[in-house]
C-alpha cells in the first residue's frame, strides 16, 4: 500500500469537495425570503422543512459555492497537469472544458444544499426544531447527497475523482473528518453572527 499516494488521494478528495462545504455558509449569508416549503405542514402537523430553508438560500448558496469551485478550477489549470486535476480535467484527458467544470461543480454544490434540506426534513419528522442538534445528520447528509447526485449525473467523473487510485480512502477520511470540519465552520459562523447556534 502506497501511503504517499493515499495521502495525496485524501488531499485531492477534500480539494474537490471543498466548494460543497461552503454552500451552506453562503446560504446563511444570502438566505431569507420565501421558505422552500411555503410554510406548509405535513400530516404530522410539523413543517416540511421550516423557515430556515429558503429558495434564496438554496439558489444563492449553490451559485456562490459554484463560484468558489470555478476560482479553484482556474487556479488548478495554472498548475502542471500532474499536480492537480481540476474539475474540467480527467485523469485520461487533460483539457479545459469550462462547461463541464461548471456543470460538475454546480451539481456538487446543489447536491450539498439538497442534502442539507433533507437533513432538515428528517429533523422535523423527529421533532427537532430549527437549530436543534442532530448527531451526524447535520454533518454528513449534505456530503452524502452531493456525492450521490454527482454519481448519478456524472458517473465517470465521480469514479475517476472519488474512487479510483486510492481516492476511496479520501471518502472514508472525509466521512470521519467532516463532522469536525462542519462543527468548526459553524462555530466560526456563530462567532461572526451568521448563525444563532454554534453547531
Amino acid at each position: 500500500m502506497d501511503w504517499a499516494e493515499i495521502g495525496i488521494a485524501i488531499g485531492m478528495t477534500f480539494y474537490f469537495v471543498f466548494p460543497a462545504y461552503t454552500a451552506n455558509s453562503f446560504a446563511l449569508l444570502v438566505g431569507g425570503g420565501t421558505p422552500m416549503d411555503f410554510g406548509r405542514k405535513m400530516r404530522d402537523g410539523k413543517r416540511i422543512l421550516g423557515d430556515g430553508k429558503t429558495w434564496r438560500g438554496l439558489v444563492g448558496g449553490s451559485l456562490l459555492a459554484t463560484g468558489v469551485g470555478l476560482i479553484m478550477n482556474y487556479a488548478g489549470l495554472l498548475l502542471p497537469a500532474d499536480w492537480v486535476h481540476p474539475w474540467s480535467r480527467s485523469d485520461w484527458a487533460y483539457n479545459s472544458d469550462w462547461g463541464f467544470a461548471i456543470a460538475v461543480i454546480f451539481i456538487l454544490c446543489f447536491g450539498a444544499m439538497l442534502g442539507d434540506s433533507l437533513g432538515s426534513f428528517i429533523k422535523r419528522r423527529r421533532g427537532i426544531g430549527q437549530g436543534g442538534k442532530a448527531l451526524l445528520l447535520d454533518q454528513l447528509t449534505f456530503l452524502l447527497v452531493a456525492w450521490l447526485l454527482l454519481f448519478a449525473l456524472a458517473t465517470g467523473w465521480f469514479l475517476d475523482h472519488f474512487l479510483y487510485n486510492y481516492r476511496w480512502c479520501g471518502i472514508i477520511a472525509l466521512l470521519i473528518l467532516t463532522p469536525l470540519i462542519h462543527r468548526f465552520i459553524n462555530w466560526v459562523g456563530y462567532k461572526i453572527g451568521a448563525k444563532k447556534v454554534p453547531w
